[in-house]
């Protein structure tokens, strides 16, 4: 059973979507759109207009005793000129589980989120940021969450092999659950990340942030990500990434965290 992802670029940010509905023509829609993403991606890199993109794909499918399939995809892109650095990104989980006795399906992963970051360095080290976040999660019943935050960061360590940044600053929620009204909150922000080349051909990137409520620090959201990289030609790759987040007041009925493992390929543009 072929399996796809919905890819829409528009130069960048680039932006992933998944279609549930009917599965038939939801198989379809993922498949013809991938490809004319990647074709879009290649002309697109063939302008050499400074971006850096990478996108990623990884699926599981068993059949016989068991009938499941969960498939993922995401993509990065990053720009760096004079004084300023602008990323984006988007990442896409989703899965199913069919019942051998009834036939019926269920869903097991369903989630979807994209960031976008602006940095204006300040000196070789200081930065001013302002970045946004945006992610749903059918199972932990998150209908949406939103999360603009300003702030300030700082290149602890910034080399050719390794960097080391913090940010902090303010920022404002918005979001609702499945089963409730949509609320609005303003949340502290503290992050960091991290990237090391341990040659031309291996590679690190990691990074973490949390978001507590200003008015109940003791409610807040964690998310970190750890991805290795190993390059198989100048423009493949295989990667394996870890995920987790931890939200401290979970939606009722639902557990606090969520850890995923994956493994698949990148392919750079």
């Amino acid at each position: 059973m072929p399996v796809g992802f919905a890819i829409a670029i528009a130069g960048s940010p680039w932006v992933i979507v998944a279609a549930h509905q009917d599965r038939s023509m939801k198989y379809y829609r993922f498949t013809m759109a991938a490809a004319l993403a990647l074709g879009a991606g290649s002309l697109f890199a063939q302008q050499d207009t400074g971006w850096k993109t990478s996108a990623g794909l990884n699926a599981s499918i068993n059949r016989g005793n068991s009938d499941t399939l969960l498939a993922g995809a995401n993509i990065l892109t990053l720009k760096k000129w004079d004084k300023n650095e602008l990323s984006a990104g988007a990442d896409a989980v989703y899965g199913n589980n069919r019942d051998l006795t009834t036939g019926s399906r269920v869903t097991t992963a369903q989630n979807y989120g994209a960031f976008l970051q602006y940095n204006r360095l300040i000196t070789d080290r200081w930065y001013f940021l302002g970045r946004g976040d945006a992610r749903q999660d059918k199972i932990a019943d998150i209908k949406y969450r939103i999360t603009l935050s300003p702030g300030v960061g700082y290149y602890f360590i910034k080399n050719e092999k390794t960097t080391l940044s913090g940010e902090v600053g303010p920022g404002i929620v918005f979001e609702q659950f499945e089963r409730g009204a949509s609320q609005q909150y303003f949340t502290l922000r503290a992050g960091e990340k991290f990237t090391h080349k341990f040659n031309d051909k291996v590679r690190l990137m990691q990074e973490a942030d949390i978001t507590p409520k200003v008015d109940q620090l003791d409610n807040y959201v964690f998310n970190f990500q750890a991805t290795l990289e190993a390059d198989l030609t100048e423009k493949l790759a295989i990667r394996l990434t870890g995920q987790d987040t931890y939200r401290s007041d979970p939606a009722p009925g639902r557990k606090a965290n969520d850890l995923r493992i994956m493994a698949g390929i990148a392919y750079k543009f």
